[in-house]
């Protein structure tokens, strides 16, 4: 059974990404090309899980960290559709 549009969820797309720091108080990767992009998620739920799983599977390395990042409010900074975001500017 498909969802009309008034009554589906909206999506609200969410990146986990995660790899190994050069420190534990920053957010430097100690090797860019090793970041894990876990992928790309509708909704902060399964974001949340996909993070969890990933972080469960790096316990054994403490200097691993996994991070979700809100793409929607990327995208949508001020809470606007696309539509009603102001034109940029040259």
């Amino acid at each position: 059974m498909t969802q009309h549009a008034s009554t589906a969820k909206p999506q609200l797309l969410h990146l986990v990404f995660g790899g190994e720091l050069k420190d534990l108080d920053g957010h430097e990767f100690r090797d860019l090309e090793h970041v894990d992009f876990v992928g790309v998620f509708p909704d902060y739920q399964s974001a949340y899980a996909a993070w969890k799983s990933a972080a469960q599977r790096s316990v054994d390395n403490a200097m691993m960290r996994y991070f979700i990042v809100h793409l929607h409010r990327l995208l949508e900074p001020n809470g606007a559709k696309p539509s009603e975001q102001p034109a940029p500017t040259p």
